[in-house]
């Protein structure tokens, strides 16, 4: 027995042995040196990537060539193996080995590249994946790759784009301005430029791409948008190599789930996206205090407010592409974004006198509120590309797409103390309706000239009718408990319709690494607008619009970009701005839109260098904007009499009340100086930084008013994989206080941690988050001056998020919708402003 245990001992050791020899010996090194065959120079940064022979899909290395275009890496394994060099514009190389067990090192010696006879159609990234990648008209970011897309919000992604910010009240600006505009997959979404930052906190960033910042549309583009366009795609666009996604995530705020599949049959495409998030938010506290510098008995105005929010947003989309032949091609799609909301709020008001030692009046308030606001789209392209030449295309597009908005509330006032009658304090109930509706018809024709220039141009018909219908109903029993009365005087029906007519012509020089795009496009608008109920009288208009754009881009070297240009952009006021709706609700505080309100105009010159390495990523962009007939919201207070507006008086705003409106009085010169930092420290740890500094002069001669000042904002962090593909991403920013024409807000810090890991060959990922887990609550001061008062208001907003995910997906299906290249793009009406909160001006 003791032989036999004595012979098992010495096998299980002799075994252990030539394991351990033989592992000692799949360990070997290449190395190499790639130049180009005719510079004899280093190729940098080109993709190496290496196969086993029998596994050609799945790589077990991949590297990048050094400045030098020397590469050298450590493998493990014996057999049969494929190398593959690829760069942008040149030839690839495809080169077998083999490595016999024990073999240390395979050296290739000194490779050579040639020139493509055409550019490569797509480039393999490898290793860290570049981020951010620059054209010479935008900026794109790539969130998909980006780990913390697993567990944010979009508008918490928005914070790493170069040239944007958004504020810790999630108030978000492009190229310093807050006026631009918002496309999905290519398209306008109306609905996300008039409220981008209640939709964009609500939506996943797990169901998107990238995000495109279109610095300088060309003349392809309607001329609104005075910062830009951000173009986001969403995965169910043009997404590859999947059958089906499935998502849920849970947190302090709410919970969702979202689902994603594509099918291919033949010619016929089909891909479909579903995505739902519930949010339940704790209580938001607010209190102000406002100073009449002219009053005595009603000289202190004093109030707080406290509010619960919960809602819903849910977005879907489905397309699909039909290839007739190989020059035809079809493509459709319909789409979804919106939700609804619940708000319950209970307020104080008290104004005092001179002394603060007697109250004029004071009252209690009690809301309770829900909305809905979605947009709903369709659209169908058809394109027609030239059998000689397959960049010469012809393109015909129609799209139709509807925005409909409510919002209704019941607002009662309790414990009234000495409320003058004129107040008309009564309790009441409002509901609001909006609705835009686009009809657009489109043609696009693209032609190449020679091997240097491109031609492109288009015709662009847009039918728009703006709807806006608020309904008042009041209770005037002494005793608030009868019915509610419809009060015709404090409600109104107003349409607003819109025929553009629109046309184009751009140019694009190409001639080695230098790049030139002029253009020019004119828009004729006929406006007509109608009052059904409520005071204002009908009338048409009528203007022109000639609008210039030039952008110009140079090369240096393999890896630096210097880009140009200049622009002038438009901007028709959206419907919330029209709106002459008298909202009084709170006499305190009354809005009102202006329905004469002219489109403004914006010029801007800007000027950006970019570096992109495997190591470094940097982009530098100075841009200097200026613009005289902004549309500005501009408040002032009611004096001792009170004051009447209407063409019949038939709105009545007492003393003290603080009442808002817009106007085309802005004058403002904005310089805006943004940096975006990238390291790749190693392959498994980034270091990122996006900042912004900008001076800003704001002025209204006509109301005598004048604001500017220094802001600045910055967010960095780190990521880092360790071992066992656990990703961790650590972040942090903030932003000096931000000034407005008439006063100024507070700044903000803000902080999170997430980590993720993937199992089953990364089918299934999971991860948690947190953020600001040490403060509840974030405050916010903000200020408000005029000729004859002054105002503050100070916020508590819940601050404090935790949470999971999960995702998990299926198939190997290797299937996209084909897009046509040209489609609509409505991107003329301002949207953004502090009325879109809500339908009924709210």
């Amino acid at each position: 027995m003791r032989i036999k245990w004595t012979v098992l001992l010495w096998m299980l050791l002799v075994s252990g042995l030539a394991v351990a020899q033989n592992t000692a010996t799949t360990s070997f090194q290449i190395k190499g040196v790639l130049l180009d065959s005719l510079t004899q120079e280093g190729e940098p940064y080109a993709t190496i990537r290496i196969v086993k022979k029998q596994a050609p899909a799945r790589p077990l290395k991949m590297l990048v060539t050094d400045m030098k275009g020397k590469f050298q890496e450590k493998m493990s394994g014996s057999g049969d193996f494929v190398m593959t060099i690829t760069s942008v514009g040149r030839n690839s190389i495809v080169k077998d080995f083999s490595v016999k067990p024990g073999e240390k090192l395979v050296d290739f010696g000194t490779l050579y590249i040639t020139d493509a006879s055409k550019e490569l159609g797509q480039v393999e990234i490898v290793a860290q994946k570049p981020l951010v990648k620059v054209d010479v008209d935008k900026i794109e970011y790539n969130i998909e790759d980006d780990p913390d897309s697993k567990t944010n919000s979009v508008i918490e992604m928005l914070r790493k784009v170069p040239l944007v910010t958004v504020d810790g009240e999630d108030n978000i600006q492009v190229n310093g301005s807050s006026s631009f505009k918002i496309h999905v997959n290519g398209k306008p979404n109306n609905m996300m430029s008039n409220n981008p930052k209640e939709v964009l906190k609500s939506m996943p960033a797990n169901t998107i791409k990238y995000i495109e910042v279109i610095t300088s549309p060309g003349a392809k583009y309607d001329a609104e948008g005075v910062g830009g366009i951000l173009n986001i795609v969403t995965v169910g666009s043009g997404f590859e190599g999947y059958t089906a996604t499935f998502s849920a995530r849970a947190s302090n705020m709410g919970l969702g789930g979202g689902a994603y599949a594509t099918i291919k049959q033949g010619k016929l495409t089909l891909t479909g996206n579903y995505n739902y998030s519930y949010n339940n938010q704790p209580a938001s506290y607010s209190e102000g205090y406002r100073e009449d510098y002219e009053s005595v008995d009603q000289k202190y105005l004093e109030s707080t407010n406290t509010s619960d929010y919960s809602g819903q947003f849910q977005h879907g989309n489905l397309e699909a592409s039909y290839e007739i032949d190989t020059l035809r091609l079809i493509t459709m799609s319909i789409g979804m974004y919106g939700g609804g909301n619940d708000n319950d709020a209970e307020g104080n008001t008290e104004m005092w006198n001179a002394a603060h030692d007697k109250t004029a009046y004071s009252y209690r308030t009690l809301t309770q509120g829900d909305g809905s606001w979605y947009s709903i789209r369709g659209n169908i392209d058809y394109q027609r590309v030239s059998k000689k030449n397959k960049n010469r295309m012809f393109t015909l597009s129609y799209k139709i797409n509807t925005q409909p908005q409510e919002s209704d509330n019941y607002n009662r006032y309790l414990d009234r103390y000495q409320v003058p009658e004129v107040f008309q304090l009564y309790n009441s109930h409002t509901f609001g309706k909006t609705n835009t509706t686009e009809h657009t018809f489109q043609a696009d024709y693209t032609t190449p000239i020679g091997k240097l220039h491109t031609i492109e141009t288009g015709l662009k018909y847009i039918i728009r009718n703006n709807v806006s219908e608020n309904s008042f109903e009041e209770d005037k029993s002494s005793d608030g408990n009868g019915d509610y009365v419809y009060n015709e005087n404090r409600s109104s029906n107003y349409e607003h319709l819109n025929d553009i007519l629109a046309a184009y012509l751009g140019y694009t020089l190409r001639y080695k690494d230098f790049t030139f795009k002029p253009g020019l496009r004119f828009e004729h608008t006929a406006q007509d607008v109608r009052y059904i109920v409520g005071a204002g009288e009908d009338f048409k208009v009528d203007y022109n619009d000639l609008v210039p754009s030039v952008s110009l881009g140079i090369k240096l070297g393999k890896t630096q970009t210097l880009r140009g240009g200049y622009d002038m952009r438009i901007y028709r006021p959206g419907i919330w701005y029209l709106n002459p709706y008298f909202d009084d609700r709170n006499p305190m505080a009354i809005r009102q839109g202006n329905s004469e309100l002219e489109s403004e105009k914006s010029h801007a010159f800007n000027l950006s260098y970019s570096s992109f390495t495997s190591k470094f990523n940097v982009n530098v962009s100075l841009r200097h904007s200026f613009n005289n007939s902004g549309i500005e919201s501009v408040s002032r207070l009611i004096g001792k009499d009170g004051e009447y507006f209407g063409p019949d008086k038939t709105h009545f705003a007492p003393e003290g009340a603080l009442y808002t409106t817009y106007e085309n009085i802005g004058k403002s010169r904005n310089t805006n100086l943004s940096l975006y930092l990238n390291w790749n420290a190693s392959p498994k740890t980034r270091i990122y930084i996006n900042g912004r500094g900008s001076y800003s002069d704001l002025r209204s001669p006509s109301q005598n008013l004048h604001n500017s000042g220094w802001q600045g904002s910055m967010y960095g962090g780190i990521q880092h994989t360790f071992p066992w593909k656990l990703r961790a991403s650590l972040n942090a920013g903030g932003s000096t206080p931000y000034i407005s024409l008439q006063g100024k807000g507070s700044g903000y810090s803000y902080y999170s941690l997430s980590v993720n890991r993937s199992f089953l060959k990364d089918r299934l990922t999971v991860s948690v988050y947190g953020s600001n887990l040490f403060s509840k609550y974030i405050n916010f001061d903000s200020t408000t001056f005029g000729d004859n008062f002054y105002s503050t208001n100070k916020s508590r907003y819940p601050n404090r998020s935790f949470g999971m995910s999960i995702s998990y997906r299926i198939g190997e299906l290797k299937a996209s919708v084909k897009k046509a290249v040209r489609s609509i793009n409505n991107d003329d009406v301002k949207g953004g402003g502090e009325g879109a909160q809500g339908a009924g001006g709210n």
